[in-house]
């Protein structure tokens, strides 16, 4: 379990960093497109802490499917609620989106999550069942 949260902290760490990152770029395509004029202080300083924040969980959830007991369907399950309730809880904090929005928040969220996931899933089981015909054909 140890090592679980040193590397949950490690993994959140290195990524800690794209936070900021893509909100500065969010707000400059934002500016250019006519939409944000102009940013307080408040709302700089709320942004880059909690998308820093944000980018830290964000990746080190992702430590869950190092747990080997844990089914890959039920570590997926534990990734995307913590992935939801992050996104949810900041972008609420910040004011990105209004309460009215939360449902169709979450249908493009589980659409999302459900495309990423299927897209690292389905190459893994393929070179799994590849290296297992390997194995059984020695």
């Amino acid at each position: 379990m140890k090592n679980h949260v040193k590397n949950f902290v490690v993994r959140g760490a290195m990524f800690a960093w794209g936070g900021p990152v893509i909100t500065a770029i969010v707000w400059a395509v934002l500016k250019a497109a006519g939409v944000v004029s102009v940013l307080s202080v408040e709302e700089v300083v709320l942004g880059i802490i909690s998308t820093t924040v944000m980018a830290f969980i964000a990746a080190g959830i992702s430590v869950i499917h190092q747990i080997e007991h844990l089914p890959k369907a039920f570590a997926g399950l534990i990734q995307m609620s913590v992935l939801y309730i992050d996104y949810l809880g900041f972008y609420l904090l910040n004011g990105w989106i209004p309460l009215k929005r939360i449902p169709a928040f979450t249908l493009i969220f589980a659409a999302v999550f459900a495309v990423i996931w299927l897209l690292i899933y389905i190459p893994i089981r393929i070179r799994v069942s590849k290296m297992n015909q390997m194995l059984n054909n020695k």
